[in-house]
């Protein structure tokens, strides 16, 4: 059989097919592998800086600058640390990585966290402040007011103003607490007038002339300011120095005043 022949034939027919076939299978396999080398920058490495201490947007930058993108995968909070600038980065500085690649970072918080303030009156000092504590917040001064109830806080404070239960303070914030003490002698003190006062300027009247703030009567729990409409002991009267004072408070504006009318006619 002459090649002519052979050529023609039907075995030569299916060897061609299966030359064919190679052909193709390694030149799919060739395509690949050059394909996969660029797609995954094959040999192609870089060294990944420190971007930890940057503001994100300015590690962005300097990232994609080297050939790497970045990704913020947490968020903390470091009072050590400036807000907003990325604190840990996964590779980390001074490795090698190929090009391409994200560098995954933690970052500070952009704002300070806050954390509710509990209802500290009437306990202890000490476990006053480790409450505090607990929640980030650092008692800056004690004032010692005094009062019929030793060691006991009577109020907290922020700028000379009352913190109410449940406020919101940031992290980190001081506070003072007002804390009561024996009065050891027998001076007095002249109780001021507190009708038509909200809650808030009856509390800090109080303080102010040594006295402390004893019950408070509120008709209901409601949203809606209220205000003194009754107190005892009424104001006027000379009360022993860290005595109580009782509060009663109504949304009926009318109420303190219709009470107080009642009170002038007494006298």
């Amino acid at each position: 059989m002459d090649f002519r022949t052979f050529w023609n034939s039907n075995f030569a027919f299916v060897l061609k097919m299966l030359l064919l076939a190679v052909v193709v299978v390694v030149g799919i396999v060739i395509a690949a592998n050059y394909w996969l080398r660029d797609y995954t920058h094959h040999g192609e490495e870089v060294v990944v800086p420190d971007v930890t201490g940057m503001y994100v947007e300015e590690a962005r930058v300097h990232l994609s600058s080297c050939e790497l993108g970045m990704q913020v995968v947490d968020s903390t909070y470091n009072s050590a640390v400036p807000l907003g600038t990325i604190i840990e980065q996964n590779p980390p500085a001074m490795a090698s990585t190929k090009a391409g690649r994200a560098v995954y970072v933690v970052m500070n918080s952009r704002m300070v966290p806050t954390v509710s303030i509990p209802d500290l009156h009437d306990i202890s000092y000490r476990q006053a402040e480790a409450t505090l504590r607990s929640l980030g917040i650092e008692v800056s001064e004690v004032i010692y007011q005094p009062s019929e109830y030793n060691g006991l806080v009577l109020d907290v404070t922020l700028d000379d103003e009352p913190i109410q239960p449940q406020q919101k303070l940031p992290i980190g914030s001081t506070v003072v607490l007002v804390v009561g003490q024996n009065a050891e002698s027998e001076e007095t003190v002249y109780v001021p007038q507190l009708h038509g006062m909200t809650l808030e300027d009856a509390r800090r009247t109080i303080l102010k002339n040594s006295l402390v703030v004893g019950a408070i009567n509120q008709e209901a729990q409601t949203d809606k300011e209220q205000y003194v409409y009754h107190q005892q002991p009424e104001a006027g009267k000379w009360v022993q120095l860290g005595s109580s004072v009782t509060l009663y408070l109504s949304t009926d504006t009318n109420k303190h005043i219709e009470q107080q009318n009642t009170e002038e006619d007494f006298f």
